[in-house]
């Protein structure tokens, strides 16, 4: 039985979802030798060169952080392979791991990816989860291999997605599930019980980047596809519409009742702007003009009316 102090770990991250899985490697007190992320980025209105927030966590820990712009250069694989890892755990890093890194650690490179593989491979599983109108989803760990999330799967972890979840508030109980699904495969591995077993290429679904155009609201479709986009797409990058040429973003949805024209207000008030469809209505209770706050239904009307047989644009 291996001890978990005694395997030389390098992890691999950058954004806030991959805290909670470093959070895990620590309290388990697996040999941290190493954390490497993405450089620093401008960040706010100052533009201010700010550090992801894995860099932060790692230096609180005293743990050596490394930011190589391409992780594929010969110096950088070499630097990676004086570490002497036995074990890479990767979530989030945002950079693609190459053959050369991936034959480094005895123990291979386990990432914690954030759908119930071979469903949603790609950046953007949680998002797309939602989008496609799915009740559940969940992670998954995994042995890396040089195909895009198609390695053997280890340990999965499932939950369900309420019918008014929002991708930003999937993200974080999806984040602390990947921290319990490596603690697992951590425990396995160090019990020598750790086996992959091949993914189903036939069932996969790709999950890609999301762009700021993939918010673009098209009322011809059903209320309920519009709210999953909607709420798909909370925070980032938001669902919009177009209001006399300005964008018009729409949040915090549910469908209702209601025929029209698709992009027809068919009613406005303090609970909100019911918004004609291609199948059903959509109710809208928070809206937000470019450059202003996101507002609750009653505030935005106050600024901004919007009656009956108003049109938006698709």
């Amino acid at each position: 039985m291996i001890k978990p102090q005694d395997i030389r770990t390098v992890f691999m991250g950058t954004p806030d979802f991959a805290l909670s899985t470093l959070e895990g490697l620590l309290a388990a007190g697996v040999n941290l030798c190493g954390v490497y992320t993405q450089p620093d980025r401008p960040k706010g209105r100052g533009k201010k060169l700010a550090p992801p927030p894995v860099k932060e966590l790692a230096q609180e820990h005293g743990i050596a952080v490394f930011q190589p712009q391409k992780l594929r250069d010969p110096a950088v694989v070499e630097e990676l392979r004086a570490l002497a890892p036995d074990l890479i755990v990767v979530v989030a890093y945002g950079q693609i791991l190459p053959k050369s890194v991936l034959e480094i650690p005895k123990y291979g490179c386990i990432n914690v990816h954030a759908s119930l593989l071979p469903r949603y491979r790609g950046a953007a599983p949680i998002n797309k989860a939602i989008i496609e109108g799915e009740k559940e989803t969940g992670v998954t760990t995994m042995y890396m291999d040089v195909g895009l999330d198609t390695g053997d799967m280890l340990v999965k972890r499932s939950t369900p997605i309420g019918p008014e979840e929002t991708a930003g508030q999937l993200h974080d109980r999806i984040a602390a599930l990947g921290r319990d699904a490596m603690e697992e495969t951590l425990t396995l591995l160090c019990a020598g019980t750790l086996k992959g077993e091949a993914q189903d290429d036939a069932q996969s679904t790709y999950a890609p980047m999301l762009k700021k155009e993939d918010g673009r609201i098209d009322w011809s479709l059903s209320a309920t596809a519009v709210h999953n986009l909607v709420r798909g797409l909370d925070p980032w990058p938001g669902a919009y519409t177009g209001l006399e040429g300005e964008v018009l973003k729409v949040a915090s949805t549910l469908p209702a009742e209601g025929a029209g024209d698709p992009g027809t207000v068919l009613s406005a008030g303090p609970e909100g702007v019911r918004i004609a469809c291609g199948e059903g209505a959509l109710l809208v209770r928070e809206l937000q003009l470019p450059g202003k706050k996101r507002l609750g239904a009653a505030d935005f009307l106050r600024g901004c009316p919007l009656p009956a047989g108003t049109r938006l644009e698709s």
